[in-house]
Formats: C-alpha cells, structure tokens, sequence
C-alpha cells in the first residue's frame, strides 16, 4: 500500500473565511465510551468497597482519555477528487488521484477513504478502501492510474472518508465529494473521402461548385468579354481562331455537413475501445471522423440528433468547432421516442435542415420512424446519404435475449426490404466501413446533384 500512498508537506490552498472553521462533526467513537464507562465503574466500585486498588486501575483510563483529548479537532478533514483534464481519448492512461487534506493542528491517527468509479475506467486497486494517516497541517494522495475503455463523460467518484483522530476517541461523520467527470473523446477512425460535394453554397472553399468564378478546375474555353482577366487568355485558341478567347473556370465554395445521429435507441453491446461496437460506439465515432475530415477542409460541419430531445450544434468552420463537435459527442445518449406526436414533428423538421446541405444520417435504420425522416428528407429535395452504423450479429434490442434464431433471421429480412425500399425512392444506403467507404455514394449523390432538374 505503500506505494500507493504520496505524502506531501503542506495544506493545499484553502478558504480562510469564518465558514473554514466552523463546529466540525466530530463525534466520540466507542474506545471513548468504553473507556469512560470502565472508568466510572470502577471509581464507584472503589468508593462503594473502600478499596484503593480498584481507584488505581481507573487511573490510567482517566489520564489516558484526559491526554488524547487534551487538544480536539476543530474542523472536517476535506477530501477532493483530481482527474486528469487534458485531451483524453479511447485507450489513453488516466491520471487519478484522491486527496485527503488536514487543515487542523491535529494528526489524523487513521483515515479510510474509498470511491466509485465508472464501469469505463480501469483504475488501478479502485475497488477497495485504503487506510493512511495524514499529519498535522498536511495531505496526502491516493494515486489511481488506469486507463480510459470508452468515450463519454466518466465519473470518478463520488469518494468518502472515514477519520479517527486523538488515539482513536473521536471520530469524524463521513465527510463525501462530489464525483468528477472525465472526459473522453471517442477514437477518431479513419475517413478520407475524396469526391466532390453534391452543393456549395459558400463563397470560398475547396470543393468545385456549378458556378463559373475564380477557382481551379477548367469549364471550358469561351471568347473574350470586357472584365476578363489577360492571364486567362488561352493564346492556342485565340491564334487558331484569330479571335481573344478566354479560358473559364468553375468557382470553389465551402459546403455544409450536416451530421444527423439517430438516437431512438440502443442495440448492441458496447465492449470499449478493444471489444465489440454497440450504434452509438459505431455512430459517436463515425461521426467525429467525418467532422475531423470535412473541417480539416474548410467546411462547415453542424450536427442534429434525432430524437426527443433533438439536440443542435450550429453550423461554423475551423478547429474550434472540431473541439465542439467532440465536447457535443459526449453527451450522445439514447433518447426514445415513445409516440410520435405533435409536439415531436414540430421539435424535428425539415425546416432545420439547411437546402443546400449535405446530410449524412447515421442510422441503425431499427426504428420504423427512421425510415420515414430519410423519405421525408428526400422528397423535400435535401442531399440525404445514410450512413447504416447496425453492428454485425447484434439482436433486435438489447432487452430481447429470448429471440430465436429464426425470429431474428426473420428481423434482419425485413430489415432488408426497408434498406431495398430507401434505395428505390432514392436513398443512398451505405455501411460505415472506415476509410473510403462513403466515396463510391458520394459520387452518385454529387452527379445527382449536377443533373438538370424539371418543374
């Protein structure tokens, strides 16, 4: 135990108001009352019997209660709980530690704190207490490295202490802190995709619009007008044709991506980041890999959720928004639907979703309601790709063990049909494979995109 235990030599900074020092709840323990008791009895035995020897023996139990409480404790001991706060990620080492700090001129004869942690952080020897001793004016630290198994908001705590102080006479209530929450961002897995966007809608950017402007991707060669640039003269051209032509160009704008997670329920069983993938593990991922992607080339990434509480991250660029994409992740939670109503169609509509858009729908496509926001999205003319983040083998719910194979056989065939049915009304339908696995979809959306449209 020794080696889990980090003695320091001062107080850690404190408040130094009235309420530092206020009646500490510091209560006698049972060695106190026996050995009052034991004192007692033998005192009125020695008075009642007229024998000296029975006062004697009383004497060292006095003197030795007189002693211990000759100087008592006047404030609670104070426990606090330190997590690491820096960029944390699936896999990585946790650094944490409980503090127990003794702001009083008494030593604290033995204290045995003892905390919770989440079922996603393996810390060392966090499933037992540990018993130290804190000096006067002093702490001390339990370490507690681990590491981090899944990403989310991780508690460690809440923590408790129990302090013994004067030789064991009195005892402090259990003093308890608050639990402190770490935060682990979820692995990043690869995604490159390399096909243009089927609509950009801003005015710079890196991917090729339908819009002659300044940019670099050839559209055709046409005769020279008043406001055009001489570098852009295509002088081959204009000395066949004996006539100034210039040579035209597509402008490059930024796009949106909107990331649309369906959060009706769960399936699966999440193992963290060495075992087996539950939806969420599979959508929380996918998804800041393709913000990481699409922000790292200057466009614009939003995110929605898709169910009762139909959570929103505004649309912006840059690093910033990276960070905020993974601090909006954290908080993914399954949030079902039980009817869908009213108040529900007016919380999640089309009219949140940008026209111009590109919407990528990570979906177990379970949930009949599912299916239906991706036809919906479609015949509102939004550039829709869904994304099918269901597990390999996973059931139907994770309350349903009693299914039969040939019950679930029969769930995944139907599912089927729906994925057939989308893809018929025009719905791309793609499982999350890591890189490259969306290039292939995104290139028949952007054709899509670029062909005529009728009235």
């Amino acid at each position: 135990m020794t080696d889990q235990v980090v003695l320091r030599h001062s107080v850690p900074p404190t408040s130094t108001g009235s309420e530092g020092w206020s009646a500490p709840a510091w209560v006698p323990t049972r060695a106190l009352g026996r050995s009052v008791l034991l004192t007692g009895l033998l005192l009125l035995l020695g008075v009642a019997l007229g024998r000296v020897d029975l006062v004697l023996l009383a004497a060292p139990f006095a003197i030795g209660a007189a002693v211990g409480l000759r100087r008592m404790p006047r404030s609670a001991p104070e426990v606090t709980i330190n997590a690491d706060e820096e960029y944390l990620v699936e896999g990585g080492t946790v650094d944490a530690a409980l503090t127990v700090s003794n702001p009083d001129v008494i030593p604290y004869d033995l204290v045995v704190i003892r905390t919770r942690t989440s079922r996603w952080l393996k810390l060392e020897h966090a499933d037992r207490p540990f018993a130290i001793t804190v000096g006067r004016d002093g702490w001390a630290a339990v370490e507690l490295p681990g590491d981090a198994l899944r990403w989310g908001r991780q508690g460690v705590g809440p923590a408790a202490a129990r302090v013994a102080a004067c030789g064991g006479l009195l005892a402090c209530r259990p003093v308890v802190t608050a639990a402190r929450d770490v935060r682990v961002y979820p692995v990043t897995e690869p995604f490159n995709a390399t096909e243009a966007m089927p609509a950009a809608a801003g005015l710079v950017g890196n991917h090729r619009s339908r819009r002659m402007g300044e940019g670099g991707e050839l559209a055709g060669v046409r005769p020279f007008a008043p406001g055009d640039r001489l570098r852009r003269i295509d002088w081959r051209v204009s000395l066949r044709t004996r006539d100034l032509h210039v040579a035209s160009t597509l402008s490059d704008r930024d796009a949106e991506v909107l990331l649309l997670l369906d959060v009706l329920g769960e399936v699966g069983l999440s193992g963290g980041v060495s075992g087996s993938a539950s939806v969420l593990d599979t959508t929380v991922r996918a998804a800041a890999a393709i913000a990481e992607h699409y922000l790292q080339r200057g466009d614009r990434v939003s995110a929605l959720e898709y169910g009762a509480a139909a959570r929103r991250l505004r649309p912006a660029t840059g690093r910033r928004q990276y960070l905020k994409v993974l601090e909006w992740l954290l908080d993914v939670r399954p949030d079902p639907v039980e009817h869908q109503d009213d108040d529900f169609a007016n919380v999640f509509g089309v009219h949140h979703v940008s026209s111009d858009a590109l919407v990528m729908v990570l979906t177990p496509l379970v949930d009949p309601r599912s299916a239906d926001m991706l036809a919906q999205l479609t015949r509102s003319g939004r550039y829709v790709l869904a994304v099918d983040t269901l597990p390999d083998g996973a059931a139907p719910a994770a309350d349903r063990d009693q299914w039969t194979p040939l019950a679930t056989r029969l769930w995944r065939i139907e599912r089927e049909n729906v994925l057939g049915r989308l893809r018929e009304h025009g719905v791309p339908v793609v499982a999350w494979a890591g890189a490259g696995s969306l290039d292939l979809v995104l290139r028949d959306v952007a054709r899509l995109a670029s062909a005529p449209r009728g009235r």
